[in-house]
């Protein structure tokens, strides 16, 4: 190769190195965005307002302190509480000679007169009753020989030992009593009532003549040796009865009173 021809050969690719090294300095080289502005900081200015002086000559008044000063009120006087009188009940009056007479032939109701009276002569006997710890009420049960002698007094309950030993002793005080109008032993339970509102409910002697009324008999009831079938005996014709009954006699008001209480009792809450 001639040396003029190498020569050219090589300024060529000189120069086309050149070019190619500035190309990529340019493209390594590029220029950078500016920089963020940066935002001046916030100034903000105190400004002390001016103080007031404050005046020596006229202080601030300070508040006082108020002391309260307790004033006890003088109790009402109470007045006396007076003491509560307890109830009381004179003991009733004692059957008379004629009640006793009547009571001797009255037959019906198991001798009710001469129960009743038997009862109201122990009461009449036992004295005053004081509400509180001497009262209450005691049951016995009684049997009274023919001639009128007492034969047995059995205490059933008592609601009061104090009426108890009341009772007894006015049973065993008792005076001598007529005998009785079946000519029978009496024998009856009763109960005597020491109380200071009750003395015992006086009978109602009016009703006595009519037959008793027929006792519940379960009809599936049987012991293998009664009947399969009941028989009912019809009661007895009552203008019969009334032929064959002795006098009763008038009852009292208060028996009727009594009697009228004892149903209103029984019955007056029904028809609620």
């Amino acid at each position: 190769m001639p040396p003029v021809r190498f020569r050219l050969l090589s300024a060529l690719a000189l120069s086309l190195g050149v070019h190619a090294g500035l190309l990529a300095l340019g493209k390594f080289h590029a220029p950078l965005p500016p920089p963020p502005a940066v935002e001046e900081p916030l100034r903000v200015e105190l400004t002390l307002a001016p103080v007031r002086p404050v005046n020596p000559v006229h202080p601030a008044p300070t508040p006082q302190r108020v002391e309260q000063k307790r004033v006890r009120v003088p109790d009402a006087p109470v007045p006396p509480v007076a003491e509560k009188t307890p109830a009381t009940m004179a003991a009733p009056l004692a059957p008379t000679a004629e009640e006793w007479q009547l009571a001797s032939t009255y037959t019906l109701k198991n001798s009710k007169r001469y129960r009743y009276n038997w009862g109201q002569q122990v009461r009449s006997m036992m004295g005053t009753a004081i509400e509180g710890e001497r009262q209450g009420l005691v049951r016995f049960r009684i049997e009274i020989a023919p001639d009128g002698r007492l034969m047995k007094a059995d205490v059933l309950w008592s609601t009061s030992d104090v009426v108890e030993k009341l009772a007894l002793q006015a049973i065993r005080a008792m005076p001598p009593l007529p005998p009785t109008p079946t000519g029978k032993p009496l024998v009856f339970e009763k109960t005597i009532a020491f109380l200071p509102f009750e003395t015992g409910w006086p009978p109602i002697y009016k009703y006595d003549c009519l037959p008793d009324p027929p006792s519940f008999r379960n009809p599936f009831a049987r012991n293998g040796a009664a009947p399969a079938h009941s028989e009912r005996t019809s009661p007895p014709d009552s203008a019969t009865s009334e032929t064959e009954c002795p006098d009763t006699g008038l009852d009292s008001i208060e028996a009727e009173e009594k009697d009228m209480e004892r149903q209103f009792k029984e019955w007056g809450s029904v028809g609620e």
